[in-house]
This record gives C-alpha cells, structure tokens and sequence, in this order.
C-alpha cells in the first residue's frame, strides 16, 4: 500500500536527492524511497527471505559451473583464434 508524505528538505538534503536521482536516472521520490530502504537494510542486515533467495541462487549457479573447468575452456578460446 502507499502512502504520500511529504518531506522538507535543507538546500544540502535537496541537493543531494537532486544528484541521487540523477545518477540513478528515476524521479527525486523515487531517489529518496530507494535510500530509505537501502539504509534500513544497511542497519538491520539482509532479511532472511532476500538471504534465502540469494543462498538458493548460488547453489544453483554452484550447480551450473559443476564440472566447469576455466582454463581449458580459455584453452580452446585461444585455439580458436588462431
């Protein structure tokens, strides 16, 4: 559910927000939610579900990349360069 609030900001705060958004390339709100949350995960850690997702994902990829071996496969790059 949202929710609007509005926000004063000093010139630095603004500022700020203005060239977050920028770099990001979304609206100044938009900005500003991402950081919200953003630094709430930075206080509290990574959540348990996101954990979960990420320990799944490198289990897959562990799975993926079984049997993998880089240099030959850099190995046969190069061969067929030549």
């Amino acid at each position: 559910m949202s929710q609007r609030t509005t926000l004063i900001l000093d010139d630095e705060s603004r500022q700020a927000a203005r060239e977050l958004a920028a770099t990001l390339q979304v609206p100044v709100s938009e900005a500003i939610r991402r950081a919200i949350v953003r630094y709430r995960d930075q206080l509290r850690g990574v959540p348990p579900e996101a954990r979960k997702r990420r320990l799944e994902a490198l289990r897959e990829l562990r799975e993926l990349f079984a049997g993998y071996d880089p240099t030959q496969e850099l190995q046969g790059l190069r061969e067929g360069d030549i």
